[in-house]
């Protein structure tokens, strides 16, 4: 039997991944759905540069499909691309939500007005386990964005490992950063067809957040 046809939102994170690893159990991925700001310069939900989530796309052996917009016009053009998707016979996207109901059902709604399902592997799992369960699979992380006010720049470029769990649960903090504490990259995994070796440019605050500009190298 053939598998639904579906793409992922993809923020270049952890959580995206974990998403993209359990749905390949059951559709046939063939994209990533990446949204950018207005000029194309970052993306909207890390901040990354484009070349590097198109280096990470071309390392998973996946299509990356983009739009543009800023915070205002954001849900108009998604749905642009959603609707484009859906056009060309994907029937299926894949989000890497957790516990965040507005944004659950934000999702879901969007994907229904454009004739998609929305679907949530990790949905109401502990998160401390799907952390666990990240470095279980043989992938590696780094921490490229943290909240200023809970997190410092000093955790900037740190490796997701057991021990960054231990510290982030005695600081108090949600070991996905699902509120939004911190934010990361994935620079290997088993099913790329290398590591995705970067360069670090600087060190910026934007909007209360710690960033860490990267290119490839």
């Amino acid at each position: 039997m053939l598998k639904p046809k579906a793409v992922v939102s993809w923020s270049g994170g952890k959580d995206s991944y974990m998403a993209l690893h359990r749905a390949l159990a059951r559709f046939d991925v063939q994209a990533l759905l990446t949204m950018f700001t207005e000029d194309g310069a970052r993306s909207r939900s890390h901040g990354l540069r484009p070349e590097v989530v198109a280096q990470q796309a071309h390392l998973l052996d996946l299509r990356l499909v983009s739009g543009r917009g800023s915070w205002k016009n954001y849900e108009q053009e998604f749905k642009r691309v959603l609707r484009r998707l859906a056009g060309s016979g994907f029937s299926h996207v894949i989000f890497g939500d957790i516990f965040l109901d507005a944004h659950k059902a934000w999702v879901e709604r969007v994907c229904r007005e454009c004739r998609l399902e929305a679907v949530e592997p990790l949905w109401g799992e502990p998160t401390g386990s799907l952390f666990r369960q990240f470095i279980a699979t043989g992938a590696e992380a780094q921490i490229v964005a943290t909240k200023a006010m809970l997190l410092d720049q000093h955790w900037l470029g740190r490796r997701l490992d057991a021990a960054m769990l231990s510290r982030l649960e005695r600081l108090g903090v949600d070991p996905c950063g699902e509120r939004g504490e911190y934010h990361t990259l994935v620079v290997g995994c088993p099913r790329m067809s290398a590591r995705l070796e970067l360069r670090e440019i600087d060190r910026l605050m934007h909007e209360g957040y710690w960033m860490l500009d990267l290119e490839v190298a």
